[in-house]
């Protein structure tokens, strides 16, 4: 960025200070001039400012100290390789930099057929004689293949069984031409894919599919990669990246000095008067605001299988809490909208971009799952889909591609931070400008409480109306975490200007960079970098523009992962593993290209002015995850279901002790291993989403020690009301109703024809759950019931019940346009049920009034 002129620091209210790891507010912008709605906002009122103590910093320098004497420094000085490897780099860089220079396809195959391994591998004669079968463009691919030093991809020990001239080399007289007989061979067949096509049978039949598929994968890597150099170039960056790994040191910085800070933001905790009005910000901004799921990885510590044909599943297919996870992530946002259409009443639908892989079937399980569920009644034309390209594994010695068999390398995705280029590629960004979007939020499928109160809504105000380019929602750390870490960073660069924002250093860099683990002194944690979370907020054209170039930037945040061993069967259908990774890109980094430069030092509380920003609040309100199976030998519940269903009973826990409910406490992680948890309270989020909301609905009563509450319907009301056992409500129309549009599809229209329940002075006791039956598995809510009331409203049916004690097991179903209530008498209680109004069809008896009282939601209830 270029650099601006010396500014006078703003006043200390509008300040940041980094003063521990929940720091103060974010200063206030100008309101924006809007009509309607925006109005309705404007007048909010700004926050009191508070006095900070000193900030406190962690400092990684890359260079000796300035009043050193000067002399070489370490980045001066190139850093010890392995000379096989720097051989190998260099051969390739030369050969990168000739296919770079070339400029049509012919020249690019003169330019490969230059290179030495390429001739060896393929002959020094004319492709027509070996490759001739194969458009220009595959026979690119292969060799390129063969000029990254790949060519053991392409197999040794094929056997095509392609007749007496294949059988004539492969006896002797060829030498190593057996392959490219075979190649001949095949090559041959290959005009006959799209027209006539291979019988099953065919001699040959299985290696042609092989080789279709070798060369989508490496068309995928080409193309995509195209930025570094294509195949070639992603195989100079491994190597690079491998390099420096075996050496220990990272690649020369251009910048003279590096600070990282702990970085001062919003705490939503303790600055609450500003963390609502962020949140109704963002809940107002909400037609301007896209949603994007990076959901393509392969979730592979989570061993889902399909149970009926033993089919490995992705991470977006785990049954998580009675639906997949990708149906949570859709639940969530329709609460949001929910809330703008009460608020504002009018109706918004968020497109929503989704990234997909290949890898377990990943794109086509997702667009099942959409297309079932009739694209959760929001249209097709509101999603899109986006299919990200596998990466090669390279051995960690060698940098060699690991194979299964011959033609078949081993694929993994390539980290979710390839989504911004391969948005950019797929038109995504042009998409969301369609729909009138200028931001999205982002979070990952397999963290089930991003959504959680205000974390969300209160990331995209602040965004939005500070005209951010890029937010992160964090939290604190926690020991020992496979987490990264949010700093602000602070360079000098090489002329002398400063360069500051918030980014993130990936747990496998921290070794790197000196990034300590937090530890706690005096049942206290030691001040410590907030953890990265991947909850982000995102301009779209400032993205856009990074994911547009045409060089490494856009491709943030590059590491080679060899921490973790990699499992693949190899060609006799064995289990193996070995030492290797795959380059993977982080999307959070993307951050760096938004570093804002200055041609002075600046002081404290440098935030406030940063085109990137943070917010935080409480770990359990941020983040839990479901990546990994429980094992039997474990102790740690840490990025189990287990233990993110745990911190949900938390929050449940919480939220309900604020509305004047006893709650049982949820104990530490250890008592879930012997007893399970304490209660199962799961509340749809349209009661909400926010807490304050679903304040108003829920007053006082109590819920005891092994209950079970389930509540799918917004319009509810829930007062002085005594669970002992299971309580269950289940709506049709939990948010509204669905009509068929011009094109066939149902669509949710919010607010019409929804289910209403009231409960007021009830006691509810039954047996419940039994809780010592082996098959209950809590975190899918799948559980042995011995009793339960069950409350089943269907279309716009309506329950109440009032003074009345319930006592057993009891279902009351209601059938759509009825309403039912139910009054005690001698002999327990009686049931009535009457047709509601045709007049009160579609906005029911009753219903809540949203309304904006300052900086808080108000709900009035309306009663018709």
């Amino acid at each position: 960025m270029a650099s601006r002129a010396p500014t006078p620091p703003p006043p200390p209210h509008l300040r940041l200070h980094a003063a521990s790891l929940f720091s103060p507010r974010l200063p206030l912008p100008h309101p924006r001039c809007r009509s309607g709605r925006s109005r309705l906002l404007s007048a909010l009122p700004s926050p009191s400012p508070s006095p900070s103590p000193p900030s406190r910093s962690q400092r990684v320098s890359t260079v000796p100290p300035l009043d050193r004497e000067p002399g070489p420094s370490p980045e001066q000085q190139p850093p010890p390789r392995d000379p096989v490897l720097a051989a190998e780099i260099a051969r390739l860089s030369a050969a990168r930099a000739r296919l770079r220079a070339a400029r049509t396809l012919d020249d690019k195959l003169r330019a490969l057929d230059a290179e030495p391994r390429v001739a060896a591998f393929f002959g020094d004669g004319p492709t027509s004689g070996v490759l001739g079968g194969l458009e220009a463009r595959e026979v690119l691919l292969l060799k390129c293949l063969v000029a990254a030093g790949q060519e053991h991809v392409l197999g040794e020990e094929l056997d095509w069984s392609a007749g007496g001239h294949h059988d004539h080399h492969r006896n002797g007289a060829g030498g190593g031409s057996a392959l490219r007989e075979a190649l001949y061979s095949l090559s041959c067949l290959v005009g006959k894919w799209s027209s006539e096509g291979v019988a099953g049978g065919e001699t040959g039949s299985g290696e042609m599919e092989l080789l279709r598929r070798l060369l989508k994968f490496l068309d995928d890597i080409e193309e995509f990669y195209d930025c570094i150099g294509g195949i070639i170039g992603y195989q100079i960056m491994a190597l690079e990246l491998l390099s420096a790994s075996k050496d220990h040191m990272h690649r020369p910085s251009k910048d003279k000095f590096v600070d990282f800070h702990v970085p001062g933001g919003l705490n939503l905790l303790e600055d609450t008067e500003y963390a609502s009005q962020a949140a109704l910000w963002g809940i107002e901004g909400l037609p301007e605001l896209g949603e994007i799921y990076p959901i393509g990885g392969a979730g592979d510590r989570l061993g889902l299988v399909d149970s009926d044909t033993g089919e490995s599943l992705p991470a977006a297919l785990l049954p998580y809490c009675g639906r997949s996870l990708l149906e949570g992530l859709i639940r969530d946002l329709q609460a949001r909208e929910f809330l703008h259409f009460k608020i504002f009443t009018n109706q918004c639908i968020t497109p929503v971009a989704i990234m997909t892989s290949s890898v377990k079937n990943n794109h086509e399980h997702i667009i099942a799952i959409c297309e079932r569920l009739d694209w959760f009644g929001r249209g097709r034309e509101n999603f899109r889909l986006f299919e990200q390209p596998l990466v090669p594994v390279v051995n960690a010695q060698d940098g060699k591609w690991l194979i299964s068999k011959s033609l078949f390398p081993v694929g993994k995705p390539g980290g979710h931070g390839a989504i911004w280029k391969l948005a950019y590629d797929r038109g995504i960004f042009q998409w969301l400008h369609g729909c009138g979007r200028k931001g999205a939020t982002v979070r990952q499928v397999s963290n089930v409480v991003a959504a959680t109160d205000l974390t969300l809504m209160a990331l995209a105000g602040v965004g939005l109306r500070c005209n951010k380019k890029l937010g992160f929602a964090s939290c604190e750390r926690r020991p020992g975490a496979t987490e990264g870490v949010n700093v602000l960073i602070e360079k000098q660069n090489l002329d002398g200007l400063w360069s500051y924002g918030i980014t993130c250093i990936e747990y496998t860099e921290f070794e790197k960079y000196g990034i300590p683990e937090p530890t706690v002194i005096n049942g206290s944690s030691q001040v410590s970098y907030p953890a990265n979370t991947n909850i982000l907020y995102v301009d779209l054209q400032a993205i856009e523009e990074v994911g547009s170039r045409n060089n490494a930037s856009c491709l943030p945040g590059m590491v080679l992962n060899l921490k973790k061993a990699i499992s693949y069967v190899d060609h006799l259908g064995f289990e193996c593993s070995a030492t290797g990774g795959r380059i993977e890109c982080t999307m959070q980094n993307i951050a760096d290209n938004f570093m804002n430069t200055y041609n002075y030092r600046c002081s404290k509380g440098i935030e406030s002015e940063l085109d990137t920003f943070i917010v935080y609040n409480e770990r359990k309100r941020v983040t839990s995850s479901a990546k990994r199976k429980l094992k039997s030998e474990d102790r740690s519940l840490h990025q189990t279901p287990e233990g993110s269903l745990l911190d949900i009973m938390r929050n449940a826990h919480d939220l309900l002790s604020s509305c004047r409910i006893e709650v049982p406490m949820v104990k530490d992680n250890s008592e879930y291993l012997c007893s399970g948890p304490p209660f199962l309270v799961f509340l749809h989020p349209a009661l909400g989403p926010f807490w304050d909301i679903i304040r108003q609905k829920f007053i006082g009563g109590s819920v005891s020690k092994g209950s079970e509450l389930q509540v799918e319907v917004a319009e509810f009301l829930w007062k002085d009301v005594e669970l002992d056992g299971s309580l269950i409500i289940l709506a049709d129309n939990i948010m509204g109703s669905t009509k068929r549009n011009e094109n066939g599809e149902e669509i949710l229209h919010y607010g019409a024809r929804c289910g209403r329940c009231r409960l007021q002075s009830v006691k509810i006791v039954n047996e419940g759950i039994n809780w010592i039956s082996p098959s209950n598995v809590y975190w899918k809510h799948d559980v042995e019931r011995s009793e339960s009331v069950k409350i089943i409203l269907h279309g716009n049916a309506e329950f109440e019940a009032k003074d009345v004690v319930l006592k057993g097991n009891h279902i009351f179903e209601v059938p759509d346009g009825h309403r039912m209530s139910i009054v005690q008498d001698r002999a327990g209680f009686v049931v009535k049920l009457d047709p509601i109004s045709e007049e009160m069809m579609d906005s029911g008896t009753w219903y809540w009034k949203y309304t904006v009282d300052g900086i808080h939601v108000k709900l009035n209830m309306v009663e018709l």
